[in-house]
């Protein structure tokens, strides 16, 4: 019983000594980091997406979730690749028997091309099958996905705003004026919205009216134009035009300034510009023309009665002038009339001794 008993403990020391040579513990793989190369993608562009392990791995299977109406998927450093265009599986698996293994991974995708808004996506990373070249340890799956963002969006470009006229601006005159603000790409704003202030000379007003939807006037300096909680703009080419009128009550230099704001984010400036415009005083001359002719109708008639009378009277005189000269002027000849008689009168002579001659020689034969 005894030497049984011995046996037995030998034997209990014996598997004690192998066990850690033969049994793997599972540890939890708390080093693992993910990375992207960028956080603001173009359309068109690639994104590298780097799993950096914090230790040696000589197999592993990691899963990489992505949107797949924003990127697509393009290659990986190592392991087998499974795409299924809303995941990229890849398996690794150290062949060199323990002796090599791998630190990391890499994942590239590319932003597809023709995407015109701002679209906020991520990168879900989850993994299993996690061991050790030796495969002595295991380590725990990657259940909760580790998750990066990432913002792909166009190249946008700033909002221009221009005020246009054509002429000179006369004080106290009503002028159309047109403001436009456009982008060739610009940036999606839910609730924008365009406002004016101005500055002018002492005791002078302005206004740019425009008229909305409703038919009702809206002058941008004292309120801004549309909806007071402002309207989306953005896109591909966008534009607005707005045909305002513009006075100005008194001759100086005043200076408009435009901006676009975002209602949303406590009326911060989208774009602005200034414009300095100078208002002339109404001319002199038109001023005492208008006084003195009301109207232009009546300034042409007046100016048509005077005209007759006075061809008339020139008509008068030259008529008198002819008189005279007629009167005055005796003739040197007296001009010829009728017909002249001394023609046929020749030629029936002529014929005559025609006729006796030709008669004479007839009866002398």
């Amino acid at each position: 019983m005894k030497r049984t008993i011995k046996i037995l403990m030998i034997l209990t020391a014996i598997i004690m000594l192998f066990l850690p040579m033969t049994v793997s513990y599972a540890d939890s793989l708390d080093t693992i980091q993910v990375d992207v190369s960028k956080t603001t993608v173009r359309p068109g562009e690639e994104v590298t997406l780097t799993i950096n392990f914090g230790t040696v791995l000589g197999a592993y299977t990691f899963d990489i979730a992505y949107d797949n109406n924003i990127f697509e998927y393009v290659s990986t450093s190592e392991g087998t690749p499974n795409d299924d265009s809303t995941r990229v599986r890849v398996v690794y698996h150290d062949i060199s028997g323990g002796s090599g293994g791998s630190e990391s991974l890499t994942v590239k995708f590319k932003a597809k091309v023709g995407i015109e808004t701002s679209n906020s996506t991520e990168f879900s990373v989850t993994a299993e099958g996690m061991s050790s070249p030796d495969t002595f340890t295991t380590y725990d799956d990657i259940v909760t996905p580790i998750v990066k963002n990432i913002t792909v969006e166009p190249e946008y470009q700033d909002y221009n705003i221009n005020l246009e006229y054509t002429g000179d601006i006369i004080a106290g005159e009503e002028k159309d004026m047109t403001i436009t603000y456009s982008s060739s790409m610009g940036r999606f704003y839910e609730h924008a919205r365009l406002v004016a202030e101005a500055l002018t000379p002492s005791g002078a007003n302005v206004k740019l009216v425009g008229i909305d939807d409703n038919q009702g006037e809206e002058d941008i300096i004292q309120s801004g134009w549309g909806d007071p909680q402002g309207y989306k703009i953005g896109g591909k080419d966008v534009s607005q035009v707005l045909n305002v009128t513009g006075l100005f009550t008194d001759a100086g230099d005043y200076t408009i300034t435009l901006k676009l704001i975002d209602r949303d984010n406590s009326d911060s400036v989208i774009a602005e510009k200034a414009f300095l415009i100078s208002a002339i005083e109404k001319s002199s001359e038109s001023t005492t023309e208008e006084a003195e002719n009301p109207s232009n109708e009546e300034v042409s008639d007046t100016n048509n009665e005077t005209i007759n009378e006075e061809v008339n009277v020139e008509n008068e005189n030259i008529d008198m002038e002819n008189n005279e000269n007629i009167s005055e002027e005796k003739p040197t000849s007296l001009p010829k009339t009728g017909n002249n008689i001394y023609i046929p009168i020749s030629l029936i002579i002529i014929g005559l001794i025609s006729f006796v001659v030709y008669y004479n020689r007839k009866n002398h034969k």
